[in-house]
């Protein structure tokens, strides 16, 4: 059954909501600034018992408000953002449940099965998230990294998926495109995910209400999640509230 997954995307030591293929060295497109730090989210999240939640730090800048985050709530939020096998145990440390990790796994635009080795050396497959997030180009969905604005040659495809499941514990993919434009979710992505992913997966992108909850679950038969951002009342969105996302998870588990 789709659950929703709760996020905390941290841009310039702010909790914010930004149009994901935007984000650039200069800055990005802000549909949302919090007034609140980076730890009230975590003690919501914790208070509600959402779980599977990520703290992405967008760019530099957002060590302290990541730290304080998995501090509010030790050993129940992910986290991704620049993320190496030098500073994989102070995260973990920290209170991470998981480390995501891009960019790392890339040598000059190519994959790099020596990188992941080294990484999951030191958080092993059980606390690894790869993290596929893509943007769409003739060939296809390809994973894109440094911040989405560098799109590699590796695609997303069952046997990409087949074969770095065997390496992680979960994945979470961006649909960079759609990031942060509440134009609705990249819905063949979805139903390729759920189609020949075996572990499990957080789609986020471009979801807009409850509904979009309701047509991951059936494009990818209940297999993908779901993350809501832009369209959340809590990040100043008018297109579902954080109460009836809460709802349907206690709904999809029977409580």
């Amino acid at each position: 059954m789709t659950l929703f997954r709760p996020c905390i995307d941290l841009h310039q030591g702010k909790v914010k909501q930004i149009v994901g293929g935007s984000l650039n060295d200069d800055g990005a497109d802000t549909n949302y600034v919090s007034p609140y730090n980076a730890s009230y989210y975590a003690e919501l999240y914790k208070t509600h018992k959402l779980q599977g939640g990520h703290v992405i730090a967008l760019g530099p800048g957002n060590k302290t408000a990541a730290l304080e985050a998995l501090k509010a709530w030790p050993g129940a939020l992910q986290f991704g953002g620049g993320v190496n096998p030098e500073n994989a145990e102070e995260f973990l440390r920290a209170g991470a449940s998981h480390l995501i990790v891009t960019s790392y796994l890339f040598d000059n635009g190519q994959f790099s099965w020596e990188r992941l080795e080294k990484i999951k050396s030191e958080t092993g497959v059980q606390q690894l998230v790869l993290d596929l997030s893509c943007r769409k180009t003739a060939e296809g969905w390809c994973i894109a990294t440094d911040r989405w604005q560098t799109i590699t040659q590796t695609a997303i495809t069952a046997d990409t998926l087949t074969a770095l499941s065997e390496h992680c514990a979960e994945f979470l993919i961006h649909a960079a495109d759609v990031e942060g434009l509440q134009g609705g979710i990249d819905g063949e992505l979805v139903e390729l995910l759920g189609k020949h992913c075996t572990i499990p997966v957080t789609y986020a992108g471009g979801a807009r209400s409850l509904d979009d909850l309701k047509r991951v679950h059936s494009l990818s038969k209940g297999k993908v999640d779901l993350t809501i951002g832009s369209a959340l009342d809590i990040f100043g969105g008018d297109g579902v509230t954080l109460d009836e996302c809460i709802q349907w998870n206690r709904q999809a588990s029977g409580q």
